[in-house]
């Protein structure tokens, strides 16, 4: 079943973290230098990877359970990834020169909250078919 919110939340998750990141920019260096997630090769493979398990989680709606494993999994990586950036952007205020943080930085905490989101709902739908097998 495509057409439940959850696979809305799970396409947004999904364009929040394969297209934004290399759009808009995570942070300025003291240089004026944007950064970008294809400036560095691990941080493209997590952003993808987190597309990835979005994309694979909506193909698995026949089974809700690892639906919501894979969204926890995906919850972990974008945890790291903003981690990462918590980490960068307190190295990146102790500097002599002025930085910026970019709002690319933001985007795990988006995606974070999108998977939570569908969490709750794969959630509610498994507690109504666990309601419905209970009138059989």
């Amino acid at each position: 079943m495509i057409q439940r919110i959850q696979t809305f939340f799970l396409v947004m998750v999904a364009l929040f973290a394969g297209i934004l990141p290399f759009i808009l920019n995570l942070w300025v260096d003291g240089e004026g230098a944007e950064f970008f997630a294809k400036n560095e090769l691990w941080m493209s493979i997590v952003f993808y990877g987190s597309a990835a398990l979005a994309l694979i989680s909506i193909f698995m709606y026949k089974n809700r359970q690892n639906q919501f494993v894979m969204n926890r999994l995906n919850m972990i990586l974008n945890l790291f990834l903003l981690g990462f950036f918590v980490y960068r952007s307190l190295s990146l205020s102790g500097e002599n020169t002025i930085s910026e943080k970019g709002i690319g930085m933001l985007i795990p905490v988006f995606s974070i909250v999108f998977l939570v989101l569908a969490n709750r709902a794969i959630k509610k739908d498994e507690d109504l078919v666990k309601s419905v097998d209970r009138l059989r």
